[in-house]
């Protein structure tokens, strides 16, 4: 019986996150400016609805709060910040404080819309490597080149890659030659040129000219398919910084309460104990520590350093030494030529003429340096 109930609860429990989840930050968006304006409708005393319209916060912003609260109580016997604000509001509309529990939920449900978009920012980095998995593959038969999805792939199989295509998976090029672009994997900014013998792995793109490969790595030993796992591994939700708030406001909880508690007891004013309730809410503990990752992570990026996770941020104000590898950290990464210099030419010939001659040989090249000759010619 016990079972069959804990089942129940369970699927109720995994019913009500879903519907919580349901539109995501666009969702929560859209109900934060709605709450807004009901908590300053309510706040000038403009009411066009036959209730308090700072109800609508309530509803909106606040029912969420004490839903998740519930979960986690009993689910998890998780108390932290958003039991005592469920305790704050449930304690203000019972004796009557409709605006402070609107305001509270106002402003409790902006430190998770901040929180929200913290974590879907990290998630965004995760997409995209899973945009750069290679779907299909030209596998080569007794009968021809064969279009198969790249997850079918064998280890032994022969696999022919054209020009612009990216590598589907890990293995040895048998015949032919190119460069092959591996920023993806290692940051290198130049393409790297390939020959028979040579190992590429998946994700990777081949610059120009078709080789045919061998299979060495497929499925979830790709390359690209252990750099996805590696990064779904790491935490992108909170710091540590914001557990330790979490952990923080546990002990507020329960401060809090005994203080309403004894309050009450003392004076018999049970408004004073909600006072309490209200005034303890964390809304800054809770609020600054996502504010404060999310600028941070905001300012980066306008300054093109992408962060994973907010943790990065706390271990990097105890770094001493930062050390830069691969050309393209801090340089462009593009090849140019700077000077041009002849050694045992025919009489007559300038360096401007052999600078002419050797871009014109490289007009129609993909290769890097070939493009960077014709290009600096052109300049």
């Amino acid at each position: 019986m016990e079972a069959v109930i804990h089942k129940l609860e369970t699927g109720l429990f995994s019913k009500l996150e879903e519907l919580l989840e349901w539109g995501g930050v666009k969702k929560d968006i859209i109900f934060l400016v709605l709450s807004g304006l009901a908590v300053l409708a309510s706040l000038f005393g403009f009411q066009p609805l036959p209730f308090d319209i700072a109800w609508l916060a309530i509803i909106l912003c606040g029912l969420p709060i004490i839903i998740e609260a519930i979960i986690g109580l009993v689910t998890e016997f998780d108390i932290k910040a958003d039991v005592l604000v469920s305790l704050a509001l449930i304690a203000a509309v019972a004796t009557g404080e409709v605006f402070a529990a609107a305001e509270v939920a106002f402003i409790m449900q902006i430190g998770a819309l901040l929180e929200d978009i913290t974590v879907a920012k990290a998630r965004a980095g995760i997409e995209k490597l899973v945009n750069l998995t290679p779907q299909e593959a030209r596998l080569l038969t007794s009968s021809g080149i064969q279009l198969v999805k790249a997850e079918t792939v064998q280890v032994g199989d022969i696999l022919r890659v054209l020009p612009g295509e990216t590598i589907p998976v890990d293995g040895e090029i048998i015949a032919g030659e190119t460069s092959i672009n591996q920023a993806v994997l290692t940051g290198e900014s130049l393409p790297v040129d390939k020959t028979v013998g040579d190992m590429v792995s998946s994700g990777t793109v081949n610059q120009f000219g078709s080789f045919d490969m061998r299979a060495v790595k497929v499925g979830e030993d790709r390359s690209i398919q252990r750099m996805i796992r590696l990064v779904q591994s790491a935490d992108a939700g909170k710091a540590k910084i914001v557990g330790l708030a979490d952990r923080w406001a546990t002990w507020v909880v329960v401060i809090a309460l005994l203080s309403a508690i004894g309050t009450w007891a003392v004076t018999g004013e049970i408004l004073r104990a909600v006072t309490i309730l209200v005034v303890f809410c964390p809304c800054a503990l809770v609020l600054a520590t996502p504010t404060a990752i999310m600028a941070a992570i905001g300012n980066a990026t306008k300054h093109c350093f992408l962060v994973r996770e907010g943790d990065a941020l706390e271990r990097l104000a105890n770094v001493k030494t930062i050390t830069f590898d691969k050309t393209g950290t801090l340089t462009f990464g593009a090849p140019k030529v700077v000077a041009v210099e002849k050694i045992d030419s025919p009489v007559g010939c300038t360096e401007n003429a052999i600078y002419r001659l050797a871009a014109s040989l490289e007009s129609l090249s993909e290769h890097p340096l070939g493009k960077a000759i014709v290009k600096s010619y052109k300049e």
